[in-house]
């Protein structure tokens, strides 16, 4: 069965090439069109579609005030699409929060033209979405300005670094992964006892607003991961978009490289990537984490990381938007645990 679409977006050559380029897939079916925010919503409840493109900045009412509505009245999965996203990687991540499942950055040369592939990517998201698991609820308030949580007060952090089982806990997410990091770390206090590294695929003009974020709402201190950074308990580090980040150094005297991506590489950052640097420099104590995404960017990397005695854990399948990436690691028997992203503090906290 094809999966449905509805194109929302008040720019008519948008809608008529979008709508163009997803019905000429034999799975794909555009199902209807909304050229504003309050025509979504009518259009939403009405068609029921499996997967809707959301623009932004739209007349009459806004794409994200509209999202907040359509995830009431209707299931589907909401890929922002729009060339606001591309400025303002802010604002996407308020409509992460607020319910839509994935992002694409668009423009019009490229939907022409198809110069940099955005037509495939454009097809790929749909029929990832429309396999995508409906996970709706807030992580965190949206908007810069929030208050850092306390943590939960059953968690009780070492005093200490020496004290900790690791001198790393190395993440790997994708889709879904900007809303699950915000439930994984929000409840670790500033006095985690190793640092956290982040490596998420996401465009270079995303990583640092959204490292930015989750500063915002975390007890860690959260930032954009820079070449020759010494790695600190309590810290976390995200990796830069468009590059790879890797480790030098040993244990706790290491140090993060940040590397030009190799053409290559299906994604930049990679989690093979930074895994399979931080197996070398980490060894036995080293704790990786691969939370919901497309695909198998990680399994590799948790192959050399078990391999030097270092731990897997993985996201389970009911909490993930995608159960690909952990998916993948489980069945290569690389796993040790499997939990809701719920569990992964609480677990944490007692593992370090």
């Amino acid at each position: 069965m094809a999966i449905t679409v509805l194109i929302v977006d008040d720019s008519q050559f948008f809608c008529r090439r979008v709508g163009s380029i997803l019905n000429s897939a034999n799975d794909i079916k555009v199902i209807g069109i909304a050229n504003n925010g309050r025509e979504a919503i009518d259009k939403a409840e009405k068609l029921k579609p499996d997967v809707i493109t959301l623009d932004v900045e739209m007349p009459v009412m806004d794409g994200v005030t509209a999202l907040k509505q359509i995830v009431k009245v209707c299931d589907a999965k909401v890929l922002m699409l729009s060339s606001l996203t591309y400025d303002n990687a802010r604002v996407t991540l308020d409509a992460l929060d607020a319910g839509a499942t994935d992002f694409l950055l668009k423009s019009y040369e490229s939907l022409s033209s198809d110069t940099d592939g955005l037509v495939n990517q454009l097809r790929d998201k749909i029929r990832e979405l429309g396999k995508a698991r409906t996970l709706r609820g807030s992580a965190a308030p949206t908007g810069a300005a929030v208050n850092k949580p306390k943590p939960f007060p059953t968690y009780q952090a070492k005093t200490t670094s020496s004290a900790s089982n690791y001198d790393l806990v190395a993440i790997g997410a994708s889709t879904g992964g900007p809303v699950a990091l915000q439930k994984l770390l929000i409840p670790l206090p500033a006095n985690f006892p190793c640092p956290i590294t982040i490596t998420q695929h996401m465009p270079g003009t995303f990583t640092g607003a959204f490292a930015t974020r989750l500063n915002g709402l975390c007890q860690l201190e959260v930032c954009e991961a820079k070449d020759g950074m010494p790695l600190k308990a309590g810290h976390v580090y995200v990796a830069p978009g468009g590059k790879q980040m890797i480790f030098e150094g040993r244990g706790k005297n290491a140090r993060i490289r940040i590397r030009p991506t190799d053409a290559r590489l299906q994604f930049s950052p990679s989690v093979d990537v930074s895994f399979g640097s931080a197996s070398k420099v980490f060894a036995g104590k080293i704790l990786a984490i691969i939370l919901t995404g497309m695909g198998a960017d990680g399994t590799e990397g948790s192959k050399l990381i078990k391999a030097t005695g270092g731990k897997i854990w993985t996201q389970n399948e009911a909490s993930c938007v995608v159960y690909g990436m952990p998916m993948s690691v489980a069945r290569a028997g690389l796993s040790e645990k499997e939990l809701s992203i719920e569990q992964f503090a609480s677990a944490l906290m007692k593992e370090v």
